[in-house]
């Protein structure tokens, strides 16, 4: 079965199937802040489905991370780390890219496992 989170006539915000859930791309909803406000914001949305799919960030198993301007990567770092859950950071690959808004200073997506029944 495949249930999608989220969904759009372009895009789900996740899919979940066969133990896996994928996220696609968050951005953030205020676009008027810095990347730190920015980051925490995507986290926070990332928190918020993972947890309708039912899992959490201690259950990620891989992250892209995305950044219009990679001079930008040590302020993005300063909030992931606090947030990665301890013991369980996830595989991840960070990439300067021009994303669809100049406005947007992170798109964060990944995918993560469900808990076992």
């Amino acid at each position: 079965m495949i249930r999608r989170i989220g969904s759009g006539p372009r895009l789900s915000a996740a899919t979940v199937h066969g133990g896996l859930v994928y996220l696609s791309g968050q951005v953030p909803d205020d676009l008027s802040v810095d990347v730190v406000d920015q980051t925490r914001q995507v986290l926070a949305k990332i928190d918020a489905i993972l947890a309708e799919a039912g899992t959490d960030k201690s259950r990620i198993l891989s992250v892209m991370v995305w950044l219009p301007a990679i001079g930008d990567f040590g302020a993005f770092n300063t909030v992931w780390d606090a947030w990665v859950a301890p013991g369980a950071a996830p595989a991840r690959a960070c990439v300067e890219s021009r994303l669809a808004d100049p406005a947007i200073k992170v798109e964060v997506g990944c995918v993560a496992a469900l808990p076992a029944d």
